[in-house]
């Protein structure tokens, strides 16, 4: 990998040489590498980065670009992409909030775009559209493999709580769709907030048997912390967002033994996984995160379409990447007809492997689940 120049603080442009074709593909991959959530944009490009380095890859020319989590910059940076840069395949957002700023307008002027992590119900139903393919899962799909955990631990009367996003109502709403029990009280706190005193308090008081969350970065990583603190000793659940690699080493202690819900996991028993754990350990020192994963695996889906492919015949490069021939992390892996995958749903725990906090799956929560939007999607 080359380190070709900088276009500003926010934006690097990369060239990884490989097999010699006309012009390399242009990627533009627009993150969040700076303040609190920034761990995940890091751990989303660490991830694409590490598949372009382990496979014998044509040329592509990779920008990489700073968003801050701001959906104005994220619009700005996206237009510098597609109208100056001239990118061909645009990827890596993180925040809901910021792919309905940027995707729509994306697509409609031909672009491709591969999620590695936002699913927004939008984008899912009647905005799909044949230019966006999302590689992670739906926003809801966590959330509805939580609520089936639920019932089966015998959960009746839970507490729900998310940021007020599109994430976070999708959350909300998948948890409901498959949880058959009451709610105890439901909660949607700001983006961003990191102080959670009051919304502990009506915990407290609301004779809730669970809590269901969904927090990611530094918000999840607050509210656990100030949880633990409290005393409150009702059990929590959350999907893999609220008890990832990287908000479990902020916790600590405090997220021991909760149940959690996710489509990967570290132990996931497949060459590509075991193969993947591996070399990301070895290359960056650490373990991978849900959303490395979810990065190495959209680079690899990449480059499946562009074995088979010209990325400027449309037609062709779409009906390659729904092909989805490549070796997913999470093992067997297809599209679903609103180009969103179908996939297995885990339920996790929370565990100590010597000093590291980590997870181990227990089991399937649901099995071959799509999402709740296929049908509402006309392509």
């Amino acid at each position: 990998m080359k380190l070709l120049h900088m276009l500003g603080a926010a934006t690097t442009v990369m060239s990884l040489a490989g097999l010699a074709v006309a012009e390399p593909v242009k990627v533009g991959m627009i993150t969040t590498l700076s303040g609190g959530g920034a761990s995940l944009g890091i751990d989303v490009r660490d991830g694409f980065l590490l598949a372009l380095e382990m496979a014998d890859a044509p040329d592509i020319e990779l920008v990489i670009a700073d968003d801050q989590q701001k959906p104005e910059i994220a619009v700005q940076l996206a237009d510098e992409m597609i109208q100056s840069t001239k990118v061909d395949v645009m990827t890596g957002i993180i925040w809901s909030n910021l792919a309905m700023a940027v995707v729509p307008a994306a697509v409609a002027q031909g672009k491709f775009y591969l999620s590695p992590n936002a699913g927004p119900s939008a984008l899912a139903g009647a905005g799909c559209s044949p230019y966006y393919f999302n590689v992670a899962w739906q926003n809801d799909n966590l959330h509805e493999a939580a609520g089936a955990y639920a019932n089966s631990a015998g959960l009746k009367n839970s507490f729900l709580l998310a940021p007020n996003y599109p994430a976070g109502q999708d959350a909300l709403t998948g948890f409901k769709r498959f949880y058959e029990g009451q709610l105890a009280g439901e909660l949607f706190t700001t983006l961003g907030q990191t102080d959670y005193a009051a919304e502990i308090a009506q915990i407290r008081a609301s004779g809730a048997d669970s809590v269901y969350f969904f927090l990611p970065g530094g918000m999840g990583i607050s509210f656990l912390k100030q949880y633990a603190d409290s005393g409150v000793e009702i059990p929590l659940i959350g999907p893999a967002f609220s008890f990832d690699q990287g908000i479990l080493q902020a916790v600590g202690d405090a997220a021991l033994g909760v149940k959690n819900t996710s489509q990967w996991g570290k132990d996931l028993d497949n060459a590509a996984n075991i193969a993947f754990v591996d070399a990301f350990v070895a290359t960056y020192g650490r373990l991978p995160s849900l959303y490395a994963s979810q990065g190495y695996d959209t680079a690899n889906l990449l480059l499946s379409a562009m074995d088979k492919a010209d990325v400027h015949d449309a037609a062709a490069f779409q009906a390659a990447l729904e092909e989805a021939d490549f070796a997913s992390v999470r093992g067997d892996f297809e599209f679903a007809p609103n180009h969103h995958p179908v996939q297995d749903f885990y339920v996790r725990e929370v565990i100590k492997e010597g000093d590291v906090y980590t997870n181990r799956i227990l089991g399937v929560a649901l099995a071959d689940r799509a999402d709740a939007y296929v049908a509402e999607c006309k392509m």
